[in-house]
């Protein structure tokens, strides 16, 4: 059974007359891969900073792990942290840079070197282990980074930005390393990022700040039902056939039917505020089942299933009540 590891509960931050973050609620269990999303300024690298002890909350609570957010010496040692702008000392090598802060956590000379040499080959990097770290790259660098973040075995791992800047290789290595922590380790990893199809690729559930405050959280399919997407479908038929279907789908309240003006032969059907329940799709099926049953003939039928990318943009162009 998974436990609960982060419970933030009316999480608020001001400076002054400015609301930072108020009242971020949400919860994640053992093993899971929680993505923090919102547009730049949204609340995400504040929510980890309270989270993880570096700024005092101006009111409501959380608890990492089972300790209380009164408790900073207890939380800092069970979370690693990658923030968004790491600095990396240039004369270092990478071995010696976790051997450093294995030292700090209180670990002997070999037990540090042990550990390093074991972090380094989980990130990919027992091959560089003894070069300066100003001869990584910048995947190589967001590597050590989270290697270091993971230095004491931490029960909860803040990864802030990991994959920005990086090419499209160095992005799918990054998130197969974040696999690799929350199922390997049973860590959980909360991951920061604007980039939404990494998002839908590793997480379980998401967070959606918007001005400080939770737009929407859930699994993916759980925000982008909340979202009230329109699940939409294209509709090919003969040409001659076009205004008999048309007729046909009139009869079929809350489906939307418009004609494609650089396509004549092909309707579009949406269903508003549908989202992905099984309503939406019992409307399609039951639409596509009367055109066949009328004769006419069907030559393409295609259903455009919403993304969280959708979702994501209607709930941070809306103002949040």
């Amino acid at each position: 059974m998974t436990s609960t590891t982060v419970e933030a509960a009316r999480l608020t931050k001001h400076y002054g007359s400015r609301s930072a973050v108020e009242n971020v609620s949400f919860t994640a269990s053992q093993g899971e891969i929680v993505g923090l999303l919102g547009p730049n300024g949204a609340g995400k690298t504040t929510t980890i900073r309270l989270l993880t002890t570096v700024l005092v909350p101006t009111s409501g609570d959380f608890s990492i792990a089972g300790h209380p957010s009164t408790s900073p010496g207890e939380i800092r040692r069970c979370v690693g942290v990658l923030p968004e702008s790491s600095g990396y000392p240039a004369y270092q090598t990478g071995g010696e840079y976790l051997r450093f802060f294995a030292r700090l956590y209180g670990l002997s000379r070999s037990q540090a070197r042990s550990l390093a040499a074991e972090l380094l080959a989980t990130v990919g990097l027992e091959g560089r282990a003894g070069s300066p770290i100003s001869t990584y790259s910048r995947g190589m660098r967001q590597r050590l980074g989270i290697a270091r973040a993971l230095i004491n075995d931490p029960v909860v791992v803040f990864l802030d930005e990991p994959t920005l800047g990086l090419d499209p290789a160095g992005q799918a290595q990054v998130l197969d390393l974040i696999r690799t922590i929350a199922k390997s380790r049973a860590a959980t990893v909360v991951l920061s990022t604007h980039l939404l199809p990494e998002v839908e690729e590793v997480c379980s559930k998401v967070v959606i700040l918007h001005h400080g405050r939770v737009a929407g959280a859930g699994s993916v399919g759980e925000v982008i039902k909340t979202a009230l997407i329109e699940q939409s479908a294209t509709l090919r038929v003969p040409l001659d056939r076009v205004e008999r279907a048309r007729n046909v789908l009139a009869g079929f309240p809350n489906l939307t039917v418009d004609q494609v003006a650089e396509q004549p032969d092909v309707v579009s059907l949406s269903i508003d505020g549908a989202g992905t329940d099984a309503g939406s799709s019992d409307v399609m099926n039951a639409a596509l089942a009367a055109i066949t049953a009328a004769g006419i003939p069907v030559l393409h039928f295609e259903l455009e299933g919403a993304r969280l990318s959708d979702a994501f943009f209607k709930m941070t162009s809306e103002a949040v009540a």
